[in-house]
């Protein structure tokens, strides 16, 4: 296990590399003046310009700013933005905020889609199992934003459960409803998953073999069919973990939230490029990584698969 974790490790470095230079690529070589509207209604100055050209190597080939990009960010420096701040810092204000929301999405997710998936596949053609379908079915059908504005009104102006917007901090209890809107559809995938696997995998064959030789249902359930059943489950919301960190401009919109996705819709508007470039690199490591224990989770669930 030790070996082929490191052996994925070592497989990340050019995975890494690849996807940085191709969203650096993408970012600067996109057409237009980098400096319009940066000095208000009057255009810039040719000193701010020169200034500015030597600071960022824009006169250099993309190749080579990409290289000294590169060395920078094998240093720590994430770079700065136009107006001179510094965006490591940036991120250290935004990243945490997001990845708590993440977590909490991710943790609803987990816990309610499980739970609906897991009842309505023991319980398939009944009437959980038909709610399940039409509900998740639903959520589907709606935009985020849709879901967001319907849950803000309901749940928190009407109702006053949840507050209608996240204070200075994002404590775990506001990030709530917040975590409910940006985890919902994924929820809804989750549990019709969970079903469809359950309720194929019940009917196999070493299902019957344990019940026929007296094992309880409750173990035949829970160790068996429902284990075999989360690798597919396991491998969405691995992979899905990274796209919360990343969809979370609509959610973060709504319940103003000043997390990455704020911070990356700014940076695109205002195209700052170091700034874009440093958050997708983290979300790209944020995937690598979630792979990573995905692929080792498979061995826990299913003892069958070993990595030799």
């Amino acid at each position: 296990m030790g070996r082929y974790a490191l052996r994925r490790l070592l497989q990340m470095i050019p995975v890494l590399l690849g996807s940085t230079f191709l969203i650096y690529v993408m970012v600067w070589a996109l057409p237009g003046d980098p400096f319009a509207g940066r000095c208000g209604q009057r255009p810039c100055t040719d000193a701010y310009i020169a200034a500015q050209t030597a600071k960022f190597n824009l006169d250099d080939p993309l190749i080579v700013r990409y290289f000294k990009y590169l060395g920078n960010l094998l240093q720590g420096d994430l770079g700065q933005t136009f107006a001179g701040q510094n965006v490591s810092d940036l991120v250290a204000r935004a990243y945490p905020t997001t990845l708590k929301l993440a977590l909490v999405a991710l943790t609803i997710e987990a816990v309610v889609g499980l739970g609906a998936g897991v009842l309505a596949g023991l319980r398939r053609g009944g009437y959980f199992d038909n709610f399940v379908l039409v509900s998740t079915l639903f959520v589907i059908s709606l935009p985020v934003f849709v879901i967001g504005f319907m849950l803000q009104y309901g749940l928190g102006i009407r109702w006053g459960v949840f507050p209608v917007t996240v204070s200075a901090g994002a404590p775990f209890a506001d990030l709530i409803l917040p975590g409910l809107v940006l985890g919902s559809l994924s929820l809804a995938y989750v549990a019709r998953l969970m079903r469809s696997s359950l309720a194929e995998n019940i009917r196999a064959d070493y299902i019957r073999t344990a019940i026929a030789k007296g094992l309880p249902r409750r173990r035949v359930v829970g160790v068996h069919a429902v284990r075999n059943s989360l690798i597919p489950v396991i491998t969405f919301i691995g992979a899905d973990f990274g796209t919360l960190m990343g969809g979370a401009i609509i959610t973060e919109g709504i319940f103003n939230i000043n997390g990455v996705g704020g911070l990356v819709y700014r940076s695109i508007r205002l195209r700052e490029g170091a700034t874009v470039i440093a958050v997708v690199t983290l979300l790209v490591l944020v995937f690598l990584l979630m792979n990573l224990i995905v692929d080792l989770l498979y061995a826990v669930l299913d003892p069958r698969i070993r990595y030799e």
